[in-house]
């Protein structure tokens, strides 16, 4: 045992000192943060593609093979030009981590639409890139219509994408910034959907690799028990990923009202709960202490406000004689669900139209818009802006209030038993405003370009939120074709800016435009 485990050692001293040799120490390497993080994660998208391409290949729907191999060839010598040409520092500034972050998932966006624009089912390579960025992003709002007219390898490819988007491709490419003596912490921090990232071992790979582990096993046990409820395999893979990941899209134009099936339902239900929640409370129930599920004050908030909301919609269509008691509990529970954790899914069928939530009552759906802005917990694959966030404000809002009335008295924000400090009271409020007013602004864009009020401020809303289907022309029966080119091009950018916290996409902007005024001076002064 011990000669094995000594050989270990030494095979991998080997493996580390080739990959350094090859990627970090030739002469020809530039020094470029971004490009190298670009690299890895283009690198990580190339088994996907693959597997896709082998659906397609299996499968007697169309013969597409050749898109998808092209979009993974061209994906694979972009990816491996990028590591091969390029290196890290050991210091990585603030600045140099989100720029990595935003561009790592632009690039990500670009190539993950060349599969979909080589196989022509989305005509214009803009269209495939709406379908790609709302695939990375997780948001699964979709512009392919007919969807069930397109083929299977390429469908699987859009629900491949979210699952790689629900945990974050940078969290899988930093596994191997470790192992090349590059500290790769930060990265997970900029593009965790929590303010700050929890480290679950002392290593930053070991993190990275439980949560992937953590996340594949999730999405295998929904798979398992969604053909127990009766899907093929090719179905119950496919919507594991896109459930797992809290993204939304699905092989059908119905969605998972295509199966018309309250088994279905419940599975994907209990699947997109899992997803919203974080993965931090995940592994450490599994690692024997299940109680911290109820000693988390934000997993109690999570589930009061999605089954209240459930409920009272649930009601108010009842009251209404939108259907009777036991479909509006089933469609209530189900609409509350998909929107609260990001989901986007829709059950509206022919058999169920009550499943359609942009046809519910006005409170009803008034009810749902507070879920598509708050979305699901910290450090989850869920959107929106995470229930922590929502209870920290609503602490910060009570206390100004309390100090207002009290001037002289001392008054903290606290979750639990921990006080957050001010920087990060100051973080969450700024990050609020920056949500208000990109929703504010997106919605003024998309009214100015044709859409009615309603479509107008719940696609910016959904959008911002990852959530995918919206109220009014965009509900979960409709499409985003009912959008121009130039509105869609606003959605692809407030997905891109809520998916990173818009800190990162803000800060590339700034720093952009501080570097084009310095030079602007400096060319002046000459």
């Amino acid at each position: 045992m011990t000669t094995v485990l000594t050989a270990a050692r030494k095979g991998r001293a080997a493996v580390k000192w080739a990959v350094s040799q090859l990627l970090v120490d030739r002469p020809w390497n530039v020094t470029s943060r971004v490009g190298f993080v670009v690299g890895l994660g283009l690198l990580f998208m190339v088994p996907g593609m693959l597997l896709a391409t082998l659906v397609e290949w299996g499968s007697s729907v169309s013969n597409d093979e050749i898109a998808l191999g092209m979009g993974a060839l061209v994906t694979l010598v972009g990816g491996g030009l990028l590591v091969a040409f390029t290196r890290l520092d050991e210091d990585m500034p603030p600045a140099s981590v989100f720029a990595a972050v935003a561009w790592t998932w632009i690039g990500l966006s670009l190539f993950a639409a060349l599969p979909l624009w080589f196989s022509g089912d989305l005509g214009s390579f803009d269209t495939a890139l709406f379908e790609a960025v709302s695939g990375v992003t997780a948001t699964g709002s979709t512009v392919l219509s007919p969807i069930e007219g397109t083929g299977r390898g390429v469908l699987m490819w859009r629900q491949i994408m979210q699952w790689y988007g629900g945990m974050g491709m940078v969290v899988l490419a930093v596994t191997i910034l470790p192992f090349l003596g590059v500290g790769g912490l930060s990265l997970i921090t900029a593009e965790a959907p929590g303010p700050t990232s929890d480290r679950l071992a002392p290593r930053v790979s070991s993190t990275a690799r439980r949560l992937w582990a953590l996340y594949g096993g999730i999405t295998l046990a929904i798979a398992a028990a969604l053909m127990i409820a009766g899907l093929s395999l090719y179905d119950a893979v496919a919507h594991a990923f896109t459930s797992a990941g809290t993204g939304g899209f699905s092989p059908y134009d119905d969605s998972i009202g295509h199966f018309d099936s309250i088994a279905v339902e419940a599975v994907m239900i209990v699947g997109m709960l899992v997803g919203g929640v974080s993965f931090t409370l995940h592994w450490r129930a599994v690692s024997g202490n299940p109680g911290v599920y109820g000693r988390s004050s934000e997993f109690r908030t999570y589930l009061l406000v999605i089954f209240a909301v459930a409920l009272f919609a649930s009601l108010l269509n009842w009251l209404n004689d939108l259907s009777d008691l036991a479909n509006s509990l089933r469609n209530g529970i189900f609409g509350a669900v998909t929107l609260g954790t990001s989901g986007g899914f829709g059950n509206a069928s022919s058999a169920n139209p009550g499943g359609d939530f942009a046809a519910w009552t006005p409170g009803a759906q008034a009810l749902l818009l507070p879920l598509m802005v708050m979305g699901g917990m910290t450090g989850s694959t869920a959107g929106g802006l995470k229930v922590l966030r929502a209870q920290v404000m609503a602490k910060y809002m009570r206390v100004g209030l309390l100090r207002v009335k009290h001037p002289r008295v001392v008054a903290r924000v606290k979750l639990g038993q921990m006080v957050v400090s001010e920087p990060i009271l100051q973080r969450v409020a700024g990050l609020v405003a920056l949500y208000a007013l990109s929703a504010l602004v997106a919605t003024l864009v998309l009214a100015a370009l044709g859409q009615d009020l309603i479509t107008s401020s719940s696609a910016a809303i959904s959008a911002l939120s990852n959530m995918g289907p919206a109220l009014g022309d965009a509900g979960p029966t409709s499409n985003y074709l009912v959008f121009s080119r130039p509105a869609r091009a606003v959605l692809m950018s407030m997905m891109l800016i809520g998916r990173l916290e818009f800190f990162a996409i803000f800060l590339v902007v700034v720093s952009a435009y501080e570097r084009t005024r310095r030079l602007t001076r400096v060319n002046l002064r000459r």
